[in-house]
């Protein structure tokens, strides 16, 4: 009994922070078409941060519960037809798409400066075994994956809208033809840490959290 609360109390700690954090990323997009233009996601009630209207069975919770570190949540609906003629409609939906990633950036910034606060503060707090240190580091380092995971540029992810929005006409059947094959190669990317033990965000990853790491020493 005590092994299956210690094994349901770890998941929590997880699941929690990334079913919050995936809110707000999907919050953003709302968020970023209304401001474009397009009020359908709001009008649906996608532009919130309550978890229950974002939730995907497989994303937000399935994954998790199996040990993957990422995960998404239920894609916000955008109509680029209803954005304002200021922008294209793809330079629309790449600026939608990258506010999502952007959010658990502004997430992973705010818990880096949050910790800087606690060390000034009071140390402790924030030692990795304190609970407050434990749970500021996970939401630092689970929004910098979801960030880094999201801007891949496969389709469905955001990043593909943002080589969408850059492709030039010459390469666009050729772009068109390797979204076609986009859930293939997402499933590679989840399955590959777990077969090969390669992943391809450790770069990325491990990079924006040295730049984070930095401003706590610089700062503190």
């Amino acid at each position: 009994m005590d092994f299956d609360q210690n094994w349901l109390a770890d998941k929590l700690m997880i699941l929690i922070p990334l079913i919050l954090s995936l809110s707000v990323h999907e919050c953003a997009h709302a968020w970023a078409a209304w401001k474009l233009g397009d009020d359908t996601a709001r009008l649906l009630g996608r532009m919130t941060i309550n978890p229950l209207v974002h939730i995907d069975p497989l994303g937000t919770v399935i994954l998790p519960l199996l040990g993957v570190p990422f995960g998404w949540a239920k894609p916000v609906p955008v109509n680029p037809l209803r954005f304002t003629h200021r922008v294209s409609m793809r330079t629309g939906m790449m600026l939608t798409a990258i506010a999502g990633p952007l959010s658990n950036l502004a997430i992973a910034l705010g818990c880096t400066l949050l910790v800087v606060v606690a060390i000034r503060i009071n140390p402790a707090a924030v030692r990795p075994a304190a609970p407050l240190g434990h749970l500021l580091r996970l939401l630092i380092c689970m929004n910098v994956m979801l960030a880094v995971f999201n801007m891949l540029p496969i389709p469905p992810l955001d990043g593909s809208r943002v080589v969408d929005a850059l492709m030039p006409h010459a390469l666009r059947p050729a772009w068109e033809q390797i979204c076609q094959i986009g859930p293939f190669a997402l499933l590679a990317v989840l399955l590959l840490p777990r077969l090969a033990e390669v992943s391809i965000l450790a770069g990325p990853v491990n990079f924006v959290m040295s730049l984070l790491g930095w401003l706590v020493e610089t700062l503190t």
